[in-house]
């Protein structure tokens, strides 16, 4: 296998098992500067702060349907047997390896002369990939044709997406009110590469045939779509694929845009509502494209040999001739034709309330002439609250709902637990540390933590650290 096949199985690997994308223990966690990624609209009393580079780390890995423990176990059982079982035909089409990794060079903030404002920038590289469970096909490549008169077997069960990009983006955080923060974010999408192919249709039958045994029939609307890849393997060959994915990530490949936008609105003194849309953007590949189609519909009989006629050419090749009468009714395409991609867009929405003892925060300013006795400078003990999280997918949105509670320690320990139903898990339970020595902020957020007793019987495992310097004083 060439390098540059192995990095780039290496990469959708990573993103095969890199699951999710919910981060409901960052999210409105508003002592840690990261919050601002999943909502520009959050609670911001930081005067700056900037993140140590290549220690702010996402990674999630998981699967919906089977565990490796399920295949894997050592327990005497046939190997074969526990995969045909559990996998061709125990998983479904709504089963998949979904995924988000995030790894942050640049992220920096700082408030403006205009105390209201807080302005953020910064670089990350971000890979994002789902493949469904194409059952059907499965089963077909499984047990083939000939035991399945009559079956349909439905083309549309392939679909999959993935990318690798830069995402360069800069945001405005700004208190409109004691009661309202708002924000927004403009980004900028920097593709590396991408593969998809989500809207396929058609089926694959065979029945008995007239002319012979059977008779197939396959009626195609398939298409598969990459950019970034050809120029990959190009720069393997020519020694200079380090360059070319740095030239790809930082403006030399096909580029996007996109938005996030959030707000935090204070219902009273002690429950807030907060909520964000982000990625809603795009990316348009136009160069180093190609595109595969296979659209048509044809019925065959296979082989036909027709004695004794078939002997007087014993030079005919049967094959080939069948094989041009398919391609003939239904032509393989190549093109390189662009596209536009649509980001994974996804919505959070949060309800908290808090109550307890009013904790002194770093920060030691009157937050500009909104501010009240509620929000300056102070935050309560507790909080309890709700998180909803959908994120859009091939097969429509998928959706997870979590509680959580949130205990602080003074100005230096706070702590977050989490539990999230979704169709990944039903207990999963979370937990998060952020720390405070002096200017120096460390966190870290894992999730599923029962997970953790048994990696190979976990469909889902998240870990998420980082490192930042944050600076209060006088705004």
């Amino acid at each position: 296998m060439r390098k540059t096949d192995i990095l780039i199985a290496a990469i959708l690997l990573i993103g095969a098992f890199a699951q999710g994308q919910n981060r409901q223990l960052l999210y409105d966690f508003n002592e840690i500067p990261q919050s601002l990624m999943v909502n520009p609209g959050v609670d911001v009393d930081f005067k700056w702060y900037t993140g140590i580079p290549l220690t702010n780390i996402s990674f999630q890995a998981g699967s919906s349907g089977i565990a490796a423990n399920d295949v894997f176990a050592d327990d005497g059982l046939d190997f074969t047997e526990k995969f045909t079982r559990e996998i061709i035909y125990g998983m479904s089409t709504a089963d998949e390896l979904s995924g988000n990794f995030q790894i942050e060079y640049l992220n920096v903030g700082f408030r403006g002369k205009n105390e209201d404002n807080f302005y953020s920038l910064g670089i990350y590289t971000e890979g994002d990939a789902i493949g469904y469970w194409f059952r059907d096909l499965a089963i077909l490549g499984f047990e083939g044709n000939g035991d399945n008169l009559n079956q349909r077997f439905d083309l549309s069960d392939l679909k999959t997406r993935g990318e690798l990009l830069n995402v360069f983006h800069i945001g405005l955080n700004k208190r409109i009110s004691n009661k309202l923060t708002i924000g927004v974010r403009a980004k900028v999408y920097s593709s590396i590469f991408d593969f998809n192919s989500t809207r396929n249709k058609g089926y694959f039958v065979t029945n008995e045939g007239v002319n012979n045994f059977y008779s197939s029939t396959l009626d195609s609307d398939m298409e598969w779509r990459i950019s970034g890849l050809p120029a990959l393997r190009d720069a393997e060959r020519d020694g200079t694929i380090a360059s070319t994915i740095t030239k790809r990530a930082f403006f030399g490949g096909n580029l996007g845009l996109g938005v996030d936008l959030g707000f935090t609105y204070n219902i009273n003194d002690q429950t807030v509502f907060t909520a964000s849309l982000l990625d809603l953007g795009f990316i348009n590949h136009s160069n180093d494209v190609k595109r595969y189609s296979l659209k048509g519909k044809a019925t065959v009989e296979g082989v036909e040999v027709i004695l004794p006629d078939a002997l007087s050419d014993p030079d005919q090749d049967f094959w080939d001739e069948l094989i041009d009468e398919v391609e003939e009714l239904i032509p393989f395409e190549e093109s390189d034709d662009s596209y536009i991609m649509f980001r994974p867009t996804k919505l959070n929405a949060s309800l908290r309330y808090n109550w307890g003892e009013q904790m002194a925060t770093g920060a030691n300013c009157d937050c500009g002439p909104y501010a009240s006795s509620s929000n300056k400078g102070t935050r309560y003990a507790n909080s309890v609250g709700g998180h909803l999280y959908a994120v859009n997918r091939p097969r429509g949105p998928q959706t997870a709902l979590s509680v959580f509670y949130q205990r602080r320690i003074g100005s230096v320990l706070a702590l977050k637990t989490s539990y999230t139903v979704d169709k990944f898990s039903f207990t999963n339970i979370g937990l998060g540390l952020n720390l405070q020595a002096g200017p120096v902020n460390f966190y870290v957020l894992a999730d599923n933590l029962l997970g953790y007793q048994n990696l190979a019987n976990s469909n889902y495992q998240s870990f998420q650290f980082g490192l930042n310097i944050i600076s209060w004083g006088k705004k």
